[in-house]
């Protein structure tokens, strides 16, 4: 079985760095990236089951919306440690592996995810999509799910590379051209406006464009 895992923070707190437009707007557009995000996840091939990590009550409804299920994250953790309670969750509901994924990659498309999940190796192994800097991690496929404990931000790429060496595991880094583009800079905002296409993100088109109409 696999679970694919999406760790969220809150939306309130969400995408601080942007510096472009109210805190409002940057909430609004944080959840619709992480919905366009789900949708997504729920409709890919050889994705049993998602897990959504998260403290926050809009974020949890956007989950059950597409049949997830919801991992309270009371503590309101780091990426990594959210990352790690899905992970665990997943390992108790069975699964065999397991994909961690950003919520803030709204470009995402199904073919892209199917890719990731036919190149895992034999196990133990792991798969690394990179972001479009090509140093940090925007997805990562972990087969068992505890083969190694993820580490995402800066130079997570290498980190996780190193991790599965310690671990005696097979590691790949994999392309994935829609997984590659993170929105946390006003450039990563630019871009995505430039490389959005009609029939992908439309919940984030929705947003970005109300914030144009202001």
């Amino acid at each position: 079985m696999t679970v694919a895992v999406l760790p969220v923070k809150s939306f309130s707190r969400a995408k601080s760095r942007l510096a472009v437009g109210e805190p409002a707007w940057r909430a609004t557009l944080a959840a619709a990236m992480a919905a366009d995000v789900l949708d997504v996840l729920a409709a890919a091939r050889g994705i049993d089951a998602i897990l959504v990590v998260t403290s926050d009550r809009d974020a949890a409804k956007l989950a059950r919306a597409v049949g997830a299920d919801v991992v309270d994250d009371q503590a309101a953790s780091s990426h990594s440690e959210a990352a790690e309670l899905g992970v665990a969750r997943a390992r108790r509901d069975g699964a065999r592996r397991v994909l961690l994924v950003a919520g803030d990659c709204p470009l995402v498309d199904g073919a892209d995810l199917e890719r990731v999940l036919v190149a895992a190796p034999a196990a133990p192994s792991v798969v690394i999509v990179t972001d479009r800097h090509g140093s940090g991690t925007n997805a990562l496929l972990l087969t068992p799910p505890d083969v190694i404990r993820p580490s995402f931000g800066d130079g997570s790429r290498h980190r996780h590379g190193r991790l599965a060496d310690a671990a005696g595991a097979s590691c790949q880094v994999v392309s994935a051209p829609t997984l590659e583009l993170d929105i946390d800079t006003p450039q990563d905002l630019a871009l995505l406006s430039a490389g959005i296409r009609p029939i992908r993100a439309p919940r984030t088109q929705d947003t970005l464009r109300a914030l144009g109409a202001r």
